[in-house]
């Protein structure tokens, strides 16, 4: 993904990896009545497309991002890609203490792309 600056690429990536990953992880929850070991089977399927995404993405991504920054993207990036598969996907309600959880972890992010403070 030449085409992109070194700093979205990663982005992008991970974007799509998790995509791949919820439906991998969550997906089958629409199939209750399809056998334990099929949806197994579908899942490490889909989640070998997503490892052809993830791993590029923190080669590539350490490049320009340290190691925690690289994981903390992933983790908000895993979160908006869930709340909006659990409302589109399996019809499910974002409540008012998901949103306040969601928002206490993005704070957490701020302060990982922030630095060090001061003491």
């Amino acid at each position: 993904m030449t085409w992109l600056p070194p700093a979205i690429t990663p982005i992008v990536l991970l974007l799509i990896s998790n995509i791949f990953m919820t439906f991998a992880w969550y997906g089958h929850l629409k199939f209750t009545d399809r056998p334990l070991w099929l949806v197994v089977v579908a899942s490490w399927g889909i989640a070998f497309i997503e490892y052809c995404f993830a791993v590029p993405a923190n080669r590539w991504g350490h490049t320009v991002y340290s190691a925690a920054e690289l994981k903390t993207m992933q983790e908000v990036i895993t979160l908006t890609v869930f709340a909006a598969f659990s409302v589109l996907y399996l019809g499910e309600r974002i409540t008012l203490n998901h949103l306040v959880g969601f928002t206490l972890i993005c704070a957490g992010a701020f302060f990982v792309f922030k630095g060090p403070i001061p003491a």
